[in-house]
């Protein structure tokens, strides 16, 4: 009796001391494991992104209007000029010849005239007489525009300021009318012809600022504005094309290949939420924040600007909140939780739901 009286006390003390120690190591075991990142402050731009080829709105291809030989040559490839420089001289015997046998004509007509109209005030010729010398005289001066014209055509040249890309004649050749002899390309009329959705022609806008970068120049940023906006939508694709222009093109050149974002809107200064946190819930969003027990509540999420990686929480939240960022897919409300790669140094007050700083949005 004495025996069964001692096991007794002793599985009544096993079962008080051994109970709580259980409930303990299951709470333990049923923190979930989370990475967390800590609400900042910073910049943020909404873009609308698009690529081209980048054009000159200014290109010329300068052909001849007479047939005759190249007898001087007088810009290469490369070369700068401004509006009526000089390019190319063509043979132009003949035509000076034509120009001074048509002045000839015209100085002779100018003399019978003025003969006939001393005659006509006399009454000493009809008026048919004297009007058929004014056409006559009309017609003289028509003959020697038309051949001062043609002498103009044997000196090409610039019908705009730019730079010579191309020269597709030599000293010597013979050219016919309407013949291809150089393409002069403004290069400050470059342009990139963008396409985007027409549901998003709400957020664009003529001067906006435009980031565009070159596959020729990876590492730089040129900055370009909107120039025009199409005032229709191409019924084909749906899209609307904005035209960017540049202030200052640098080394671009047209045919070369861009990137370009729009930036349609900016904030400097506000709330910066990583885009790794949020979790779908059909067409709703939400996000996690550690609360001082260790416990996650789940905030459903209303966004204002947006980038590739961030976006701007409008309400709810605020900084210096701690946010679930890696393992929040199997989280519910008020679940418990467990932070990992703690960094201490970042906040002495709190054990956990710390990240390293590489993990916050960058202070600006």
């Amino acid at each position: 009796m004495v025996c069964l009286a001692i096991l007794l006390v002793l599985g009544s003390a096993c079962g008080k001391f051994g109970k709580p120690k259980e409930k303990e190591t299951s709470a333990k075991e049923t923190s979930i494991p989370v990475e967390l990142t800590i609400l900042g402050r910073g910049a943020i731009e909404s873009v609308l992104e698009a690529s081209s080829s980048l054009e000159a709105e200014r290109e010329v291809k300068v052909v001849a209007r007479t047939a005759n030989r190249v007898e001087t040559l007088r810009v290469e490839e490369g070369d700068e000029v401004v509006l009526d420089d000089l390019l190319v001289q063509l043979q132009n015997d003949i035509q000076i010849l034509q120009v001074s046998k048509a002045s000839n004509q015209v100085e002779e007509a100018k003399e019978e005239f003025e003969r006939q109209a001393s005659l006509h005030q006399q009454n000493l010729v009809s008026d048919q007489a004297f009007s058929q010398t004014k056409y006559q005289l009309q017609q003289l001066q028509l003959n020697l525009e038309d051949a001062q014209r043609e002498l103009g055509y044997t000196l090409i040249k610039a019908p705009i300021g730019g730079k010579v890309t191309q020269r597709m004649v030599r000293v010597g050749d013979q050219v016919t009318a309407g013949q291809h002899l150089f393409t002069v390309i403004d290069f400050s009329s470059i342009v990139a012809r963008l396409f985007i959705p027409e549901k998003e022609l709400k957020r664009v806008a003529v001067n906006q600022r435009v980031r565009v970068r070159s596959t020729a120049f990876p590492e730089q940023v040129f900055e370009g504005y909107v120039l025009r906006i199409a005032p229709v939508v191409e019924s084909a694709s749906g899209m609307i094309k904005v035209t960017v222009g540049f202030r200052d093109v640098g080394p671009l050149l047209p045919g070369m290949y861009v990137d370009a974002d729009i930036v349609t809107a900016s904030q400097d200064q506000t709330l910066l939420l990583p885009k790794k946190a949020i979790v779908y819930d059909g067409e709703q969003r939400f996000v996690f924040r550690l609360k001082p027990d260790n416990t996650v509540e789940r905030i459903l999420l209303s966004i204002g600007l947006e980038d590739a990686d961030h976006v701007e929480p409008v309400a709810l939240l605020k900084e210096g909140d701690r946010i679930v960022v890696a393992g929040q897919t199997g989280l519910k409300d008020g679940s418990q939780v467990k932070a990992l790669d703690v960094d201490a140094s970042q906040d002495q007050n709190t054990t956990s739901g710390e990240v390293s700083s590489s993990d916050q949005p960058t202070q600006s």
